[in-house]
Formats: structure tokens, sequence, C-alpha cells
């Protein structure tokens, strides 16, 4: 007999999802057996009872109190014919749960079916009560049990349109299946044959959860129990295969839709617009939207969004607005919808200002734009760099009651923290917390590139201890992001480690995690190590590529073993990998270190022939080896040849040319330089700048110096450590030479290296530097104030950092985060540990987070001196102030105290870490544990 899956046996037939989801939970749950002769409805609301109390969202905070206590007293109280006015029932309402209510139905199935409904329409209206599909489920047996058939598919209608997943979609479709059944061995007080319109209810609900298996199967046994289908059915089976792109599946149920002698409608052709832009189609897809009417079908609004949104995705945005304009005649209106395709499109094509028009535009004509619209126009212009419009944007969402989504706050979050602006970044971060929006995985990622991106990696140790907190499972990204960062940050150890974690947390490492690696060892001349590890990934199953081998090239060109670098080179062609401009970059640059300036030349003609047209950074490299020859004759002669080539001069270019004017005391040459850039709109940078500053300097014209100066500040730049140490070095000379002999004062020049500058430097020519800034209308910053102490500090001189730091305080300018952790650096390498602690707690106090390193020098550095105690209690107060775990265990414990032997001071602060409830990961355990018995088998 047909019917749907109307045996146990038909069952293996149905799609594994709803087996293996109903099989693991009941596998976990194991409900007893039924007793012999108790039909297979009863097992599943059997099923139910155990289920509903694990899986149901719980809508209480408090626990609920003990079932079957309960249970009885609602019970009880139901028994009475005013229960809805008893006040013992008003009490329990908070406590009762939908889980609460599908055990009570399934434990009391014998309730009069009026009550069960009454009760569950009463407890429904409360605000804490969000009926599912277990709920729906229970009270479905109570009314077909008892022959309510009209009650009972009205809530079989809704148990089908609640389903909030594919989970719920699976259990409503083993419910339907055991309740359609036929069978003898089936109690018939629970038969309840499927209608059509519950057919198309759950073919509607399947869809949505693309579980196109589940679909293919129940249209199958619609047809079995024959239940003919009608326009709404074959629609929706279009529609889901039209959602997948599988269109030649679709037209099957549209030459359906013929033999049944039916006529495809609106929603039917709008499907297939859609299946062929899925599939990239458009052509298709507008073939479809023009015979529409021609066919007698009327077109609507998503007709017209399928199509628009296929030739946006197209890139073909200017045919979407034509489309957009003619909506109205065919009488259609724009929704928003509508405009959002449309506005996406614009911005993704940096079109922002037409994209605000739009925007603009369907506020006029009433359209009010949703979360999605602003969610995308805010994207748009952040991307743009136009975050104060951005912001203004997302102001007005608010002020319209609009609540904002998770990829709304990303949106903000990205565009600040490409800019730098993290304080704003975290200004977005805490409001989306406090509106009860959590973060995802792309939120901490953006924070923590924000953070790495600027060298506070300790900070997004930080994020990634928070992700953790709150049960984020961090992704490949996520640790790709740290691991750059660490090594950027120099602490390469730190990064190894979190490769360790990644792998035991079965996040698998790829070319992204290892060529940050290689590079920073590479940097470091640990060449050795780098060349393992690059040895090593063919057996790991990654794939070298030209980044790992440009920057293995690089390290050992930047040590002078070119040969080898060649090599490595001739090795990256045979195997396949091709090498870009940046691996002949550095190729180039590095033949040129070691002055074998023709084969360097060679190459240059290699990338021609190898169809790789140079770089202006390649052309700039020999430029520039060939200029500190003094060579200018040859040097035009490359640069002609580089514009004859297509390339215009960029300001490093310029540079090159502007330092061996500079180092032959050239100025006229390397003034009438600078007027030539400007005139060609290349805007001379930093650098420019201050080789110019230099080269007045050494000529002993300081005041071209400022003046020069002041341009740099006026274009923009900000002076950098090396600009104020020229500075110094020349006003240094200035107090000890006649600026009129610019010969001596040349040869003075010269005859003080630039690193000496903050070993020599007296105070008062720091006051001189700030009275000749003001003068030429320089004003001082801090950064001024921090160049010249983070100076100060690296050689030792802390008095007279202090004095310059008074000083800074006296001009109304409070110290950051970079003027304390010079000064707390500088104490530590002085044994001044009670002033470094003294300066971590007014960074503290002002709000600025000490680096790790600085708390590792500062711990040691107790412990050196015996000073267990404060050691400890420095140890112990780090802990409150947010710092990730497992760092603080690598930097301080296994970098600090072991690598110093300090076993038994490394496990008593491993101890004062569990009491306070730090948890360490197990990898981070194992090392420290390793660390400590390394180190006493070493004694």
């Amino acid at each position: 007999m047909n019917g749907f899956l109307h045996s146990s046996a038909a069952a293996t037939s149905f799609p594994f999802r709803m087996i293996r989801s109903t099989a693991a939970a009941a596998a976990t749950l194991s409900p007893p057996p039924p007793p012999l002769g108790q039909s297979s409805l009863f097992v599943l609301f059997s099923f139910i009872k155990h289920l509903s109390s694990s899986i149901a969202p719980e809508s209480v905070p408090q626990p609920d109190p003990p079932l079957s206590d309960l249970s009885s007293q609602l019970f009880s109280l139901l028994s009475q014919s005013n229960w809805q006015k008893h006040p013992s029932f008003r009490k329990l309402i908070p406590a009762i749960s939908p889980s609460i209510f599908s055990s009570f139905l399934s434990q009391y199935s014998h309730l009069n079916p009026q009550t069960a409904l009454s009760f569950f329409n009463f407890i429904s209206r409360a605000p804490s009560f969000k009926p599912n599909v277990q709920t729906y489920a229970s009270l479905l047996q109570i009314l077909v049990k008892h022959k309510y058939f009209a009650e009972a598919d009205k809530t079989r209608i809704l148990m089908v349109k609640s389903c909030e997943n594919a989970d719920d979609a699976s259990f409503v479709l083993g419910v339907l299946r055991v309740m359609n059944q036929i069978d003898g061995d089936v109690d018939c007080d629970f038969r309840f044959k499927l209608s059509l319109r519950c057919y198309n209810t759950l073919l509607m609900s399947l869809v949505r959860f693309l579980m196109i298996d589940e679909m293919r199967c129940v249209y199958r046994h619609m047809l079995d129990d024959k239940v003919s289908p009608n326009i709404y059915t074959f629609n929706t089976m279009i529609n889901a295969h039209c959602k997948m792109g599988n269109v030649s599946e679709a037209e099957l149920y549209l030459s359906k839709i013929m033999q049944a002698g039916l006529r495809p409608d609106t929603h039917t052709y709008t499907s297939f617009i859609l299946g062929h832009c899925r599939r990239k189609d458009v052509d298709s897809a507008s073939k479809v939207f023009i015979a529409m009417p021609q066919k007698g079908c009327q077109r609507n609004e998503v007709s017209y969004n399928n199509l628009m949104h296929g030739l946006c995705e197209a890139g073909r945005v200017d045919e979407a607005n034509r489309l957009l304009l003619q909506m109205g005649s065919d009488n259609c209106s724009p929704n928003v919808r509508t405009y959002t395709i449309m506005i996406d499109a614009l911005c993704g094509l940096d079109r922002r200002l037409e994209a605000l028009s739009l925007f603009e535009e369907m506020k006029e004509k009433g359209c009010e734009p949703n979360v999605h619209t602003y969610t995308v126009l805010i994207d748009g212009t952040c991307k743009d760099g136009m975050l104060d419009e951005a912001r203004r944007i997302f102001n007005a969402m608010l002020e319209r009651k609009l609540i904002p989504s998770v990829v709304t706050y990303n949106a903000l979050i990205i565009g600040y923290c490409k800019k730098g602006m993290l304080d704003s970044a975290f200004e977005i971060f805490d409001m989306m917390e406090s509106k009860d929006c959590c973060p995802n995985v792309r939120t901490y990622n953006e924070l923590i590139s924000g953070f790495c991106e600027v060298k506070k990696v300790n900070k997004a140790m930080i994020l990634f201890s928070k992700m953790l907190e709150k049960k984020l499972s961090p992704s490949l990204v996520t640790f790709n992001l740290l691991i750059c960062g660490q090594c950027k940050d120099g602490d390469i150890n730190s990064a190894f480690r979190l490769l360790k974690l990644m792998e035991e947390n079965n996040v698998v490492p790829d070319q992204l995690t290892y060529g940050p690696l290689i590079d920073a060892l590479c940097e470091r001349g640990s060449l050795d190590k780098a060349y393992d590890i690059f040895d090593s990934l063919k057996e790991k199953g990654v794939k070298v590529n030209e980044v790992m081998y440009t920057s293995l090239i690089g390290g050992y060109c930047n040590v002078e073993k070119v040969d080898f670098a060649l090599t490595l080179f001739e090795r990256m062609v045979t195997e396949g990998c091709s090498p870009n401009s940046y691996t002949y970059n550095v190729l180039i640059n590095g033949l040129c270190k070691v002055k074998r300036l023709p084969e360097a030349a060679q190459f240059l003609e290699k990338m021609s022939d190898g169809g790789m047209k140079p770089t202006i950074i390649t052309y700039s490299i020999l430029i520039e080896q060939i200029l500190k020859e003094f060579d200018f004759d040859h040097a035009y002669r490359l640069l002609n040849h580089m514009i004859a080539r297509g390339h215009k001069p960029d300001v490093c270019v310029y540079t090159s040319f502007l330092v061996a004017y500079c180092n032959q005391g050239k100025l006229k040459e390397a003034e009438d330089l600078m007027t030539k850039m400007k005139e060609e709109g290349v805007q001379p940078d930093l650098m420019a700048y201050t080789v110019l500053i230099d080269g007045y300097g050494r000529l002993g014209m300081l005041d071209h110096s400022f003046n020069t100066l002041k341009s740099m500040v006026g274009d923009g730049y900000e002076p950098s450590h090396y600009t104020y140490s020229v500075l110094i070095k020349h006003l240094s000379h200035s107090k000890q030479t006649n600026t009129n002999d610019r010969r001596n004062w040349l040869y003075l020049t010269e005859a003080i290296n630039i690193a000496d500058v903050w070993k020599i430097m007296e105070f008062d020519t720091v006051l001189k530097l700030f009275e000749k800034m003001n003068k030429h209308g320089c004003a001082t910053n801090i950064n001024t104030y921090n160049a010249i102490i983070t100076g100060l500090c690296r050689e030792g001189r802390l008095g007279e950092a202090w004095k310059l730091l008074d000083h800074m305080k006296l001009s109304k300018i409070s110290p950051n985060e970079d003027t304390y952790n010079a000064l707390v650096n500088c104490c530590c390498k002085l044994k001044l540990f009670e002033e470094a602690i003294n300066l971590l707690d007014a960074m503290l106090k002002n709000g600025y987070l000490p680096h790790l390193e600085a708390y590792k020098s500062l711990l040691c550095g107790l412990y050196d001196m015996g000073n267990d105690v404060k050691a400890k209690v420095l140890f112990s107060s780090l802990l409150k102030f947010g710092y990730n775990h497992d760092e603080v265990a690598w930097k301080l414990l296994i970098d600090g105290l072991l690598k110093r032997g300090y076993v038994d001071r490394c496990s008593e602060l491993v101890g004062v870490m569990e009491k306070s409830g730090c948890m360490l990961n197990p990898q981070t355990h194992t090392m420290l544990i390793q660390g400590i018995l390394d180190q006493k088998e070493g004694t």
C-alpha cells in the first residue's frame, strides 16, 4: 500500500540528513524501549519527551524546578475549571519553558484536548515562551488522538512553519512521516494523513534550508499518496532547484506543469530568471524576462530584482540601472531590495556618489531603507575611506530605530582598522556588545589585524583570549594574523608556539602561515632554520610559492651569499614556480649590494625576455647603485630608458638622485630636482625632505634645513626619529663650528656617525631644536618628545630623559604609551626597578597597557636582585589586566625565567596563575613542564 514512507522499511530510503540527526540525538539520550505492542508514534513521542529537554531553547534564565513537581502542579491546576485565573498558575508561568511544556503533554497525554489547546494558547502569549517544533508535536499528539482534526491541521501547519533550521525540518519530517502511516501495525488513533496544503507547506519549509534531497523524497511520496500537485507545488520544486542553479532539473518540473494542464505563472518564470543568474548565465535569464509578457505573464518586482542582481554580479550595472528606470512603465515599483541591489553594485564599482544619490532618491520616493541597505552603503563609504560619512549614515540608521547587524558593525570596524583608527574601532566594538549584538570571528579578526598592523600584538592576543572565552573558534585567518603579528614584532618563538596551538586545534596551516615565519627567520639571519622549514613543506602538503622563495633569496642576498640565492632562483624556475617582479628586484638588489652590477643588468634583460615588465622599483634599485658611484651620466641614461619604457619616475627614483647630489654638496642641483619633482606632480615624501634637510645641514645652512622641515610638516608628514637625529646632529655641530667655513663644517659633520648623535647631544641642544622649530612654524608635539626621549633612553641617559619629560609636561603635552615604554625599558636596563614599577603604575592609571617585554625585563631584574616578593606581587598584578595567559607564560616564564635558570621561581609563578584561575592551553602547559624538566636535568 502506498503512503508517505508508509512502512518502517521505506524509511531507509529517506535522506541521511534526518537519519543522522535523529540517530545522533537518540544515541545520546537513549530513551527506554517501549513495551511490546506500542505504536511507532508512541516511540516518536517518547523520543520527543527526552529530546525536548535537551535541544529546545531555554526561555527562562532561572533553572527549571523539578519536572515531576511542576508537572503534577500543572495537571492539578488544569483539572480545575477556572485554572486560568488561579493565582498559583500565574506564578508558575515564568518557569514553563517549551521543553517543560512538551514533557508535560507527553507525560499527561490523556489530558482533555480542549484544555491542552487552551493551555497552549494561554502560555504562548507569555513573552518568555516561544513554541518550537517539539512543543507543537506534543500538542499535535493529543489533538490527533482525540480526533480534533481541524485544530490538529492548524497546529501541524504552525509546526512546519516554526522550523528554524535543518534539524528542525528533519524532526518535523519524522513526525509527519509517522502520522501519515496507514499500516496495520500503527495505532489508528494517531493516523493523520497529509493534505495538499500540508505537503506544500512542508516543501516550502524544506526549500528554506535547501534540503533538496528531502524535497524530492516528499514529492515522490506525495504522488504515492495520490495527492495531486498543484501549481504551488511545482513552483516550489522549481524554485528550490533554481536556487541551486540546477535549471535542467527545474525544467523537468516545468514540463510536469504542462502535463498537468496547468500554466506557468509569474513565480515560475521568476524562479527561472534566478536559476540562470545563479549559473552566471545572465543572457538566458534576460531571454526568460523578455518572454514573460509574450506568454501573457506579468513581471513583478522579484522578476526585476533577480535579473538586476544577476546583471550587477556580472558587472553589467548600467544595464541593471536601465531596468530600474523601466520598472514604472511595467507597473512595478522599485522596492527596498531593488535599491539595495543597485547601491551595493555601485559601491562595488567605486561609484559611491551615484550610490549616495540613489540612496537619497529612494527615501524621497517613500521607500524606507532597511538594515541591509544601510549596511551596504556604510561598507561602501568605509572602503572609499569616507569614514565620517559612514558614521553619519550609521547614526541616521540608529535614529530611524533600525537595529544594526553584526555585518553593519563589522563594516565600520574594518573601515576604522584600515585607517589605523583603533580607538574608534574599539568604540564600535564596545557599542555592539552593549547592544547585545555578538561579535563574530570576522569582527575579532579585523581588530586583531588592526593591532598587529601597528605592532601591538599583545592587544591582539588579548582579543584572542576574549574569542576563546566567548566560545568562538579561531579560524585559519585568526592564527595567520597572530603569527604574522608576532613575526613583525620580532617574537618568532611566540609565532612558532601559535603554530603548535593551531595544529592542536585542528586548523591546518597554509602558505600564509609559513610565509611570515620563513620571512622573519630570514630577516633575523636564521637562514638554516628558514631553509629547513621551506624544505619540509612538501611533506606537509603545503606548496611553496613565490613569496617564500623571494624571502629566502632575499635572506641569502642580505648576508651576501648571492651565489646560493642564484641557485635558489634557478630551482624556483625549474620547479615551475614563476618568479614575480619582487623576486627579480630582491635578486638585482643583492647583486648590486656585492657590486655585481653587470649581472644585475642582465637580470633586467631576463625579466623582459621572460615577458615580465621591469617595475619602477627595479629601475630604482639600479639607479641607486649607479649613483653610489656618482655616475650621474649612466644614471640619467637608465632614467631616460625607464621613461621610454612607459615608467614615470616616482619619489624613490628622485630621492636617489637627491641623496647623490646632497652627498656631493650639490645643493643647487638638489633644489632644482625638488622643483622639477613638484612640477611633474610627484610629491616629495618624508625621506626626500629628510635628505634635503641633511644636505643643507651638512653645509651649515640650518635655516634652510628648518624651512624644509616646515614644508615637510605643511605637506602632512610627521618628522621621523631619523629626521630629528639629523637635526640634532647638525645643531650639535653648530655650537663647535664657524658656520661661514662650509668646508670645515662638512668635514666635521661627516666625521660623526648618525648613530652617535644621542651619545653626544647636550640638553641645551634639545632646547635649541625646540626654539628653531617654533621660530619656523613647526610646533613641537608628542612625537617630537618621544623621538628624543627614545634616543636618550637607548643610550641609557635616563637623567636627561626625565628632564625632558618634565619639560614636556610643562608644555601641556601628556606622555603616551611610547613615552612610558621607552622610560620603563631604560629603567630596567639601568636596574632602577622601583622607578620602573612606578612608571608601570602611571601607565595603567592613564589607560595604557604596558608591553609584556617590559614586564619580562622587570620581573627577571627583580629576581636577579633577589627581590622575590616584589617580583611575585608584580606578576600577580599583571594577571588582572586581561593579557593572554598563554602569551604571559611564553614571554615571561619560558623566554624570561626559564632561560635565566629560575626554575623554582617559574614553578611558583605557574602556581600563582593556577590560583588566579588563569587557564593555559594544554600545549603551553606541556612547554612549561618540558622547559622546567630540561632546566633541572641541565643542572
